[in-house]
């Protein structure tokens, strides 16, 4: 199990801004008019730093099987950092339709969750899943760089990353899979690269920051944040997106 993470983050300012878009989308997805594929919603908590074991288990042990027994859940994933205590959990939905008609269930488990790990009331956002590609599976010990990134040609955005990102992360060492999640109405976009161990990904960095530079000229986007997080769970069904 990795102990320590050195988090790459950009100035956060622009957070404040991207509070207004999640606003704004929430209301917009209320419609439900006209969307398809995979979704996703993650929670995140700021746990203190001595409960994220008990919360990891809780998560596991409690909550992932009463969520893999609501219609259409197809997993979930867990990211941590120690050194922060910021915590993601992620569940993936074959349906918008599925995510939706889960949050009355899910809310007290979502709850109960952030009073196990300490933590303020859980942020909520949810997702679209637009690209996902794994050459293996993700080991014990996996770790994940995260971006979040802001963009204006969605269509631009998904198909730099499709075709001009993902073929050099995968050369990348230790590489298991990436994703890119996207919020169509917010113009909000959450990408992961996982790799098997803290030292391939720590190895890993210059270059990334490298591509994460160049395809963001590419694509248009504003890059909001980069963070690295242990992969504690990591149990997402979700089909190959690539």
């Amino acid at each position: 199990m990795v102990d320590r993470f050195r988090p790459r983050l950009r100035p956060l300012a622009p957070r404040r801004k991207v509070e207004g878009y999640r606003r704004r989308r929430r209301d917009a997805a209320s419609t439900g008019e006209g969307v398809e594929g995979v979704f996703a919603r993650s929670t995140t908590v700021q746990a203190h730093q001595d409960t994220i074991d008990a919360g990891i288990a809780h998560m596991r042990d409690e909550v992932m099987p009463e969520l893999m027994e609501m219609p259409g859940c197809v997993g979930m994933s867990m990211l941590v950092d120690r050194e922060s205590g910021r915590c993601i959990a992620t569940t993936s939905w074959e349906s918008m339709e599925a995510m939706r008609d889960s949050a009355d269930r899910v809310r007290p488990l979502r709850d109960h969750a952030a009073e196990v790990m300490g933590g303020n009331r859980a942020q909520v956002d949810e997702w679209e899943i637009a690209v996902l590609h794994r050459t293996r599976p993700a080991p014990e010990g996996a770790c994940c760089r995260v971006t979040w990134t802001r963009f204006d040609q969605l269509d631009r955005a998904i198909d730099t990353y499709r075709m001009g990102l993902l073929p050099e992360l995968e050369r990348l060492d230790g590489f298991c899979s990436a994703s890119l999640m996207i919020d169509r109405e917010a113009g909000l976009a959450v990408s992961s690269v996982t790799y098997d161990s803290h030292a391939n990904m720590a190895s890993t960095r210059n270059r990334a920051d490298a591509l994460r530079s160049r395809g963001a000229e590419e694509a248009g986007v504003e890059i909001l944040e980069v963070a690295e997080f242990e992969l504690a769970l990591a149990h997402l069904r979700v089909p190959e997106m690539a």
